[in-house]
């Protein structure tokens, strides 16, 4: 008996937006109902939100069941949900329009004529992402990651780009707490190098989000696959960091600003920190006090 061909699955984003488009005209071997080809444009229209978001969320931002969504990509001919997914994670990951589009919503808000309306518009945004972040905080998780912040042998802290930034930040303020703490690759030798003088039991704190940086990704598997404790700073539940991460922080970042907003992550990172200084007591102090004289004998040398 002669097999069916094997159906083509679209890999990327406008494989998968052509193939809508010839379900459409009736060129596809499939047949989709106007509600599922209604769905299916949406995902393409918002391929962060398909992206990053779980089945449950989507479904409730979109309107349907989840369900839906799982028939949706058997019909399309996926195994399930996660494969069509992973061709909005894909995009999402491999992008290079993140910042511009960023942009141009920002143009596109340009209505806001009075001087300073701008800015309070974007600290409205942040108060509501720093409100949303309380909100979305598993407090069990917090706890262990103090105490595994407090506690683990080495900690390194690990962002590209503006996460770069948040890094070091952290890095800078656990280091005035407690011994062995830097940024993963403060020697420049390289990420292999650094993730090697890590055993089991180790932290690694990792950060990123949409567009997530491949290397970061990459760092966070091989070191979770070694033992490693990873803690992800990132934005959602169904981020890639979240799936290999000991426990992962969902961070809203909406707001005007061109790039990623980093206020929520900002707060995140100030209250790990404060919680720590608070379990480590009068060790903590005993570091802050030594810095303190530190400081005090370079002198003029700083």
């Amino acid at each position: 008996m002669t097999e069916p061909p094997t159906r083509t699955l679209p890999e990327t984003l406008d494989g998968l937006r052509q193939r809508l488009g010839d379900i459409e005209a009736g060129k596809a071997d499939i047949r989709l109902g106007k509600r599922s080809r209604h769905v299916l444009a949406l995902l393409i229209g918002a391929p962060q939100q398909a992206a990053v978001s779980s089945i449950s969320e989507l479904a409730d931002q979109l309107g349907v069941n989840a369900s839906t969504l799982s028939r949706l990509a058997q019909r399309l001919g996926y195994g399930g949900f996660g494969q069509l997914q992973a061709v909005f994670r894909r995009e999402v990951t491999e992008g290079q329009s993140f910042y511009s589009d960023q942009a141009s919503r920002l143009l596109e808000a340009s209505g806001d004529t009075v001087e300073r309306a701008r800015l309070s518009r974007l600290a409205r945004q942040e108060s509501a992402n720093m409100a949303g972040l309380l909100e979305r905080i598993d407090p069990l998780a917090f706890e262990q990651t103090v105490t595994l912040l407090a506690t683990a042998h080495r900690v390194r802290v690990h962002g590209m780009r503006q996460f770069h930034s948040l890094a070091l930040f952290m890095a800078y303020g656990l280091g005035m707490l407690r011994p062995d703490v830097a940024p993963l690759d403060a020697g420049r030798q390289g990420v292999a190098d650094a993730l090697a003088q890590l055993d089991p039991g180790d932290v690694l704190v990792v950060a990123s989000c949409f567009p997530y940086t491949p290397s970061v990704l990459a760092t966070a598997e091989v070191a979770a696959r070694h033992g490693i404790e990873v803690i992800a700073l990132t934005d959602s539940e169904s981020s890639p960091l979240a799936r290999v991460a000991r426990h992962s922080f969902p961070v809203p970042n909406h707001s005007l600003f061109y790039s990623n907003s980093m206020c929520a992550f900002m707060l995140l990172a100030e209250g790990l920190l404060s919680d720590v200084a608070s379990v480590l007591g009068k060790s903590g102090l005993a570091a802050l006090k030594h810095r303190e004289t530190m400081i005090a004998e370079l002198g003029a040398s700083l």
